[in-house]
């Protein structure tokens, strides 16, 4: 690499025809730039400029090798510039995997937004809970709900989702509201599969509770927990907006309104940090998207 960077200095230096030139235009001591091009011809073997006190002229080796320099300099400018434009205007296959009560709900106007900023992106989304492999499958991000639990993974917070406690207005009048978190262990709780699905943590200003649930439904699927919580078969732990819809239309109630549960976080994971652009300017895009969900 260090010859590389030499060449395009002995370049810009015949270009200039002058050291003190070429170094005024690459904002870089005159010493600095003479004692580069002396190490670049030491490596070489040859003699590549005729140095007089007021100008430099190139050698026969110098003028062959100012040839091919100039074209790999060029070439190299140009590929910076290209992935630039790239950068700027992303395009290929985005490929990723998303949670899809997640998706279909937050994540649809989102993405119909980034596809119409991003035109030369097409996408490839596989909305299942299970675990993706993105060493060996082709999979550019996974969106995910909770804590990691793969560590070698590189995770990016997008956001973090406020949750409340649900129920139906007619399981609610069969049932009573409870008045209090400890009231739980007597209600029907839908419970999300996690390493703690019987342990429900509630927060009312800096009060905080961990209560004990129990029901005989348990689940990988939000979308499946608020649908049997609008179906009065009990108290449901939602995201707000997961359950907007069905508190606008009358299907659910807030129990225990002054309660929050534990936000949720939301990640984007990747197995590098070295993206591309499509990949970086959709988890960007999430980010800045989702900041107030």
């Amino acid at each position: 690499m260090e010859l590389l960077n030499d060449m395009a200095l002995f370049v810009e230096v015949v270009k200039a025809r002058s050291f003190r030139r070429a170094a005024e235009a690459m904002g870089m001591p005159n010493s600095t730039l003479s004692r580069r091009i002396s190490g670049l011809e030491k490596a070489i073997g040859l003699r590549l400029l005729h140095r007089t006190t007021r100008k430099i002229e190139l050698t026969e080796a110098g003028q062959l090798y100012f040839e091919r320099c100039r074209r790999i300099v060029e070439e190299a400018r140009l590929a910076h510039e290209q992935l630039g434009e790239m950068l700027a205007q992303p395009s290929g296959l985005l490929r990723a995997s998303l949670p899809v009560d997640f998706a279909t709900i937050y994540l649809a106007p989102l993405i119909a937004e980034f596809a119409r900023r991003y035109p030369g992106i097409s996408f490839d989304f596989d909305l299942t809970p299970r675990q993706v492999d993105l060493v060996s499958e082709p999979v550019d991000v996974v969106i995910r709900m909770g804590e990691p639990a793969n560590s070698q993974l590189i995770a990016r917070k997008l956001t973090s989702l406020r949750r409340c406690l649900y129920a139906s207005p007619r399981y609610l009048e069969l049932f009573g509201e409870p008045g209090h978190p400890a009231d739980l262990a007597r209600y029907e709780c839908l419970r999300l599969r996690t390493a703690r699905a019987d342990s429900w943590t509630l927060s009312r200003y800096s009060e905080r509770v961990e209560v004990e649930v129990s029901g005989r439904f348990q689940l990988n699927s939000v979308g499946m927990i608020r649908r049997l919580a609008s179906l009065d078969l009990g108290i449901a732990v939602l995201a707000e907006g997961i359950a907007a819809d069905d508190l606008a239309s009358g299907k659910l109630r807030r129990v225990l309104p002054e309660w929050y549960a534990q936000p949720i976080p939301v990640y984007a994971l990747t197995e590098t940090r070295l993206l591309p652009a499509k990949t970086q300017r959709f988890i960007e895009f999430l980010r800045e998207q989702l900041a107030d969900a």
